[in-house]
This record gives structure tokens, sequence and C-alpha cells, in this order.
């Protein structure tokens, strides 16, 4: 029997009942405020997976040999909560079931459900924006409150690495509360990736978490397709080392905001740091 192409993630072929990492998608960018498009995104992304080999050496994992399935895309409703409330029933579920949830935005309006559903002591997310709207565009489910409407759910710190964008009111709010730690674009140019890396490690201790990437948190210089993008971020390679060095701790994930208008570049790194944080994951490895 000859094997045919699917579209879903590259090498996610076991079945429910046997997978540890299960995939899911969510094509929403119902209040994109800038440039529309990341509903495109998880199609995007799980074409391109297949341009890379199933071995990471860098960790020492074939994929081939990890249990991951691809359930597909949700099909979103049209209004945001509706959608969080989908998403939160989604990873729900899978949490229940012993696995672990990867989400492919989508905006990042959808992240603050998954963080329900998996109950994380701690919230790691990569972004050029600090998300810390009240409400945005006549909604509290905006792609810019992501990380507020995370700070209304039992979470006990957060960490954003890569914020360089915002009102003064959200850079306020982080200096005034001790759940947030912001480690701007800047700092992580000055200090190092690692350096920051090792100070949230000694933050958290052996609390769980749960890691988000918003794909803006990079220079837009680099990854292009963006919603929002914003020029002087991390790099690709600094990225790498969070998901590298959180992924062992993480009881969920998510790359949410790729918006493939670009040449490929954005849903190429997207994929390939879904896959690094599967195979660090089942490793149960830390590194950079």
């Amino acid at each position: 029997m000859e094997a045919f192409l699917n579209n879903l993630f590259a090498d996610a072929e076991a079945e429910y009942t046997d997978a540890r990492y299960v995939v899911f998608g969510v094509p929403y960018d119902g209040t994109s405020s800038y440039r529309a498009g990341s509903r495109e995104a998880p199609g995007a992304i799980r074409a391109v997976s297949y341009n890379f080999e199933t071995y990471l050496p860098s960790v020492g994992v074939d994929l081939w040999e990890v249990p991951v399935t691809d359930l597909g895309d949700l099909e979103p409703l049209s209004l945001p909560d509706l959608v969080v409330g989908q998403v939160e029933e989604t990873a729900a579920m899978i949490a229940a079931d012993g696995k672990i949830p990867v989400m492919i935005g989508g905006e990042h309006t959808i992240t603050p459900g998954a963080v329900k559903a998996v109950k994380p002591q701690c919230y790691v997310v990569c972004d050029a924006h600090l998300d810390l709207r009240d409400e945005f565009g006549g909604t509290k489910w905006n792609h810019a409150c992501a990380t507020r409407r995370v700070m209304d759910l039992d979470v006990e710190d957060i960490f954003v690495i890569g914020a360089r964008s915002g009102p003064a009111e959200e850079f306020e709010l982080v200096e005034e509360s001790e759940r947030l730690h912001m480690y701007t674009a800047d700092e992580v140019r000055a200090r190092g990736i690692a350096s920051v890396i090792e100070e949230i490690k000694e933050i958290i201790g052996d609390r769980s978490l749960y890691l988000s990437v918003d794909a803006d948190a990079v220079d837009c210089c680099l990854t292009p397709g963006l919603g929002t993008p914003e020029p002087f971020g991390i790099t690709t390679w600094d990225l790498r080392s969070v998901v590298r060095a959180f992924a062992a701790r993480a009881s969920g994930f998510d790359y949410v905001e790729v918006c493939p208008v670009d040449a490929g570049q954005t849903a190429a790194v997207a994929a390939k740091l879904i896959r690094e944080f599967i195979a660090w994951n089942w490793a149960g490895k830390e590194g950079l």
C-alpha cells in the first residue's frame, strides 16, 4: 500500500488512545486589529512540517518513536468568548486523558482557554506585546487582552519574554504586580537569553507551567509573517532556547499569531519549534 500525504501535522500518526501529545488547530482571527490572516496558520504550519527530518540530533529523539496525534482544526464559532470556551473544552478533554495539548493558532485570544483547562501554576509567554488590556475593541476577549485573562485565572506567576510594546498603563501594571515578571527584548539582548531563562527557572522552582509562543516575539525583520509585526525583537535562536529550556516542565503548549503572508519562513519556524517542544518534553531534558 502506497503512503499518502494528509493535511495533519507531520509524524502525528498515533491513535488518540495511544498518544502522549495531541495537536489541534484553532483557525480563528476574529479580533485581529492590524493584519488578519492567522486563521490560515494551522494549515501553513502543518504543510511545512513535512519539510523536516524526524530525527532531532540536539536531543536524540526521533519523532517516529513519539506517540503524537493530530485532531485537525476546531470549527470556531463567531464570538471570541465562545471560541475560548471551545478551546477550554478541547484542552480539558486532552488533559483529563493524561495527554499534553499542543495548540496551533490562530490569534492569541485563544490561549486563556487552554491555560484554564490545564491549570498550571505558572505561565511563560514569548510576546512582543504585554497583552494586559482589560478590554480592547469592545470585548474582554481580544488578542490584546490574552495575558490579562490569564491573570484572572489561578496562575501564581506570569513571565513575559520579548515584550516591547504596549500603553504606559500596561507597563505600570507590571511594576505594581508581584505576579508579573517582564523581560523586554532589550533586556534579553543585553543579558543574554541564558541568564533570563536561569532566573525564570529559579523563580518557578518545581512548579508546573504552561508555555505560549506568540510569533511576534521574534523581530519582524526575521519572521515577517505576523498579524502585529514589531521590529527590534528577540531572535529565532532566543525563542528556540526558551522552548528547549521549558518544554520538559510544560503541561501545555501553543504557538499563535503566525500570519502566513511571507515566503513561509514564519510558519517554518513555528513548525520546527512545535517539533522541538514535543521532542524535548518527551526526552524530559532541559537545554538552550
